[in-house]
């Protein structure tokens, strides 16, 4: 009795309630993604992407809606006059790139007596031009339009005008958009000739050492180098001449390494590896376990600390969709060796170089404040336009969402937010994605690119109007002779 009156009352709210339910189902998919008081919708984003240039897939709109949360975060914290600047916060942000500065450093101390340096080797490959040094400040003008690219190069020439030997290291760190040069000062090191796109080669084989480009440009955008001096690369010709002897030495010290810190991968590491390089968001704070060792456990959330380290241009997420498993627990094996290794460096009480951390503040701060000035949402702007926090929060939005709109129609430049600068935000203002929406935005998108083809098609003169300087066919006669013919 009681199952039959239980399931009449379903039925009853299912006759009396079935328009509301459907409206909550539908209101639960029409937004994909919130990020403190702003929420952009599933129409917006997919009139966005469907009328761009970029490819409707739902991956690529996950990562439109994560700018989109970055920024609307940024606007956040601008309208809550939070500087962001806790040098504790942002070396738990940092923890990655803090830990290569501790690697390094153990490296440096571990390899010093490896080898054998060769002075006259070293100076013949310099004088040569067999190995090249160089330091660039770049600001990135990939995927932009002749309007922003000019904003771009104003720029970069204004930092060209003011920029000299002695300061260039300070002005790279802080307005160098190759986050990896820019925590060295914009140090690319030493390399081989004919390792770099010629545009870039050929301005610095044109520079004597000590010398600063003019401006020049390559397919990634707008550069200024440096062409060091012998003395200021000479301690890493120096390392590169031990040549063979240094590998022999590296490679015996890191298969100690890995034999004595009892590395064991797991088995289904590869599997949850490939996931990651779909959506490394998603497991940023996950703490799946990939590998023991001597050092600890290795979680799916370290791993994607480490990943962020790498250089964009490595592509790294592409290549982990691509590869097989052995090379994806490979990589997993790799990375637990750099645990070790910094484990090693704990041990020593070894610690970065003060220097090297105030840079890295220093590049998060400039990241912050550009980033702000950028999208119009500086702190004291925002103060000077709205009283209260939620009026200023409301008007960061609005900013960002009109910018956002721009940038998505390429009529803006892109504005890069630093991952841990990301991760920080994320930590400390509410955010969330809303999975189903995606769906619809890829489905509603693909509607409206489909739309705007048939449009542009229709409007397109007809094949047998001629055109330019196409020659006019000549008039068919009555004869049932094709033009050329025979009957």
């Amino acid at each position: 009795m009681k199952r039959n009156i239980a399931l009449a009352a379903v039925a009853a709210f299912s006759l009396s309630a079935c328009s509301g339910l459907k409206d909550a189902l539908n209101a639960h998919t029409d937004w994909v993604a919130r990020a403190g008081s702003a929420e952009l919708t599933v129409t917006k984003l997919a009139n966005l992407l469907g009328k761009s240039r970029a490819p409707i897939r739902k991956d690529i709109a996950k990562s439109i809606a994560n700018v989109w949360v970055d920024y609307q975060l940024l606007g956040v914290a601008a309208a809550h006059s939070d500087s962001l600047s806790d040098t504790k916060v942002i070396d738990e942000a940092m923890w990655p790139a803090i830990a290569n500065l501790k690697a390094r450093k153990w490296y440096d101390v571990v390899s010093k007596g490896w080898g054998v340096e060769d002075t006259a080797a070293a100076k013949r490959l310099w004088d040569s031009g067999q190995v090249l040094a160089a330091d660039h400040i770049l600001l990135l003008t990939q995927n932009m339009n002749d309007a922003q690219k000019a904003g771009v190069r104003k720029k970069i020439d204004a930092i060209r005008a003011k920029v000299t030997p002695a300061n260039f290291a300070a002005t790279a760190t802080a307005n160098s958009q190759d986050p990896q040069s820019a925590r060295q000062g914009g140090s690319l090191g030493i390399f081989p000739k004919g390792t770099n796109v010629p545009a870039f080669e050929n301005a610095l084989l044109a520079l004597k050492p000590g010398e600063i480009s003019p401006v020049i440009q390559t397919q990634y955008g707008y550069h200024i180098i440096h062409r060091p001096t012998y003395d200021q690369v000479k301690g890493q010709l120096l390392a590169a001449s031990k040549g063979r002897s240094v590998a022999v030495a590296e490679s015996t010290y890191l298969a100690k390494l890995e034999a004595n810190g009892k590395i064991e991968v797991k088995k289904d590491a590869a599997a949850t590896v490939r996931a990651l390089g779909n959506d490394p968001d998603a497991y940023r704070r996950d703490n799946t376990v990939l590998a023991t060792s001597s050092a600890g456990k290795f979680t799916t959330s370290r791993l994607v600390g480490w990943l962020e380290t790498l250089p964009p241009q490595a592509r790294v997420l592409d290549q982990i969709k691509q590869s097989p498993d052995s090379l994806l627990l490979q990589l997993v094996r790799n990375f637990v060796k750099n645990e070790l290794v910094l484990k090693q460096a704990d041990s020593a009480k070894l610690q970065a170089d003060p220097a090297e951390l105030a840079q890295l503040h220093a590049s998060f701060t400039n990241a912050v404040r550009s980033a702000w000035a950028q999208l119009g949402v500086p702190p004291t702007a925002l103060a000077d336009s709205a009283k209260s926090e939620g009026d200023r929060e409301k008007l960061a939005a609005k900013r960002i969402d009109d910018y956002f709109t721009r940038m998505v129609q390429e009529q803006a430049p892109f504005v890069p937010v630093p991952t841990p600068l990301s991760n920080i935000l994320r930590e400390k203002f509410k955010y969330s994605f809303n999975d189903a929406g995606f769906d619809r935005v890829v489905q509603e998108a693909a509607r409206i690119r489909s739309s705007a083809d048939s449009a542009r098609s229709a409007s397109q003169p007809s094949t047998a109007v001629p055109l330019g300087n196409q020659p006019v066919p000549a008039p068919q006669t009555s004869s049932s002779t094709p033009p050329g013919g025979k009957k």
